[in-house]
């Protein structure tokens, strides 16, 4: 038996025994997504900078085509064209509110273990007052483009598509397409394309039809993705294969307080404001960022304009739109447009994670609007928008369409924009005559390591154990 396979049985025996009470077997979902032999083809790479602590601690795994930055520690574990961004970890000296302000002792680490993470995004830093130290993903499988933003994991499946965010999560499985932002969940199983956010002060939660989901992130019996939405993103895969085939390749040109990733994919007529971020493995092709507008990892701007400050979250895609100054486009929301069906959203408009515009004919929604759900033309606005100022004024609960929201909306309405105010700081848009720098300015200088496996011998197909220190 290979080492590959070894790996791969040891992480299917950790994740099935953590959700024996669903009686969900991972086997099929494993041996059907890893190809031991083309996890040979890839290398591993990590990047440096002299604003981000250097630690990296690669032991008994595969981490073909993943990208690492920031302090990770991967143990017996196969984490597949995959980034773990660890640029936003906690440091050593801050503090916690929910720990009473106690002072971290060490800088934060995210740690996997015994974990497969196919094509996955990790990034920002845990909100785990247990372990405020390491952000942990431990016995857990997560599928194609699903997103671990600041939770942390044990015993759990993610399925194609998915989003934990902010969170913590303890033998779950989490449907396809789902967006899950709720604190803390145990033994759950969230049925597919659930958008569900729940605070002490609110909760907004909506579905998505069956018919509908199906079309765009289904999967097969295996849990392998298929649909519109993942067929738009294998078809470019192809994109991304180059940036590994050659080590130097000529920069895109774009201000000096912008930072276009190396790892990005950049085409046709694209034009880069001042204090933008393209992060890597996003695609740009006849895109006009405005000012401060960032492009985050597996996002997509394709023959669209975005205005000044606007924030494309992680997997959003972006295609045949005019994005007006200050919206946020959340996880995975796919903003589908045509020629002679663009699609214009005003100025501090929020899609929320995981939305579907979908439209036949032109399509506008005003300023300051929340957008959610899944539209195809101008009569589902009634039913899949709603101002701000209207929201604003919900003090109990307000259900329209398949969407229900209980608390009140003027207090999610606050913590949403305070959280893409920080973003925006986090990410560089506000850096101004030396102040305010941020990803987009600390990532111009970053110099990126290779790593490859064994190719040969008893262990074929690992990495070689490495620790990597300043």
């Amino acid at each position: 038996m290979s080492q590959l396979q070894r790996l791969s049985d040891r992480i299917i025996s950790r994740v099935n025994a953590n959700l024996q009470e669903f009686e969900f077997d991972t086997e099929p979902f494993v041996n059907n997504a890893l190809d031991h032999e083309k996890m040979l083809d890839f290398y591993a790479f990590y990047g440096i900078t002299s604003r981000h602590p250097l630690y990296f601690h690669f032991t008994n795994s595969n981490i073909a085509g993943s990208y690492f930055l920031g302090k990770c520690h991967v143990r017996r574990s196969a984490i597949y064209k995959s980034d773990v961004r660890g640029d936003e970890l906690k440091r050593k000296g801050d503090c916690i509110k929910s720990a009473k302000n106690i002072p971290l002792v060490e800088d934060e680490m995210i740690s996997i273990l015994d974990s497969l993470l196919y094509k996955t995004l990790v990034h920002s830093n845990s909100h785990n007052p247990e372990s405020p130290e390491a952000f942990i993903i431990r016995n857990t499988i997560s599928s194609h483009y699903a997103n671990i933003h600041g939770s942390t994991l044990e015993g759990c499946f993610l399925g194609p598509f998915a989003t934990v965010d902010l969170m913590n999560l303890h033998s779950c499985i989490v449907g396809e397409f789902s967006y899950v932002q709720v604190g803390e969940l145990f033994h759950r199983k969230i049925d597919p394309g659930t958008v569900w956010i729940k605070s002490p002060h609110f909760e907004f939660k909506y579905k998505f039809k069956k018919s509908i989901l199906d079309n765009f992130v289904g999967v097969n019996d295996t849990y392998q993705p298929r649909g519109v939405i993942y067929d738009f993103v294998r078809t470019r895969d192809q994109e991304f294969e180059r940036l590994f085939e050659v080590m130097h390749l000529e920069p895109f040109e774009a201000p000096d307080s912008s930072a276009i990733n190396r790892y990005a994919v950049i085409k046709g007529k694209t034009r880069i404001g001042e204090n933008v971020l393209v992060a890597q493995r996003s695609l740009l092709e006849n895109a006009t960022m405005g000012d401060g507008s960032n492009a985050q990892e597996n996002s997509y701007v394709i023959d669209s304009v975005l205005e000044g400050n606007c924030i494309t979250a992680h997997g959003g895609k972006i295609i045949n739109a005019d994005v007006g100054q200050e919206c946020f486009v959340g996880f995975n929301s796919f903003l589908n447009g045509g020629p002679d069906a663009r699609i214009k959203i005003g100025e501090g408009c929020i899609v929320m994670p995981h939305t579907i515009i979908n439209p036949s004919m032109p399509i506008e929604i005003p300023n300051e609007h929340l957008i959610w759900g899944y539209i195809e033309s101008p009569e589902d606005l009634a039913t899949q928008t709603i101002s701000l100022d209207k929201l604003a004024e919900v003090r109990e609960s307000v259900t329209i369409g398949q969407m229900t929201f209980s608390g009140k909306g003027s207090v999610f309405i606050h913590v949403f924009k305070d959280r893409l105010k920080h973003i925006l700081l986090a990410n560089g848009a506000l850096y101004n005559d030396g102040e305010d720098r941020g990803h987009a300015q600390d990532d111009q200088n970053i110099s990126f390591n290779i790593i490859q496996p064994y190719r040969t011998g008893a262990r074929k197909g690992l990495y070689p154990s490495i620790r990597i220190k300043p």
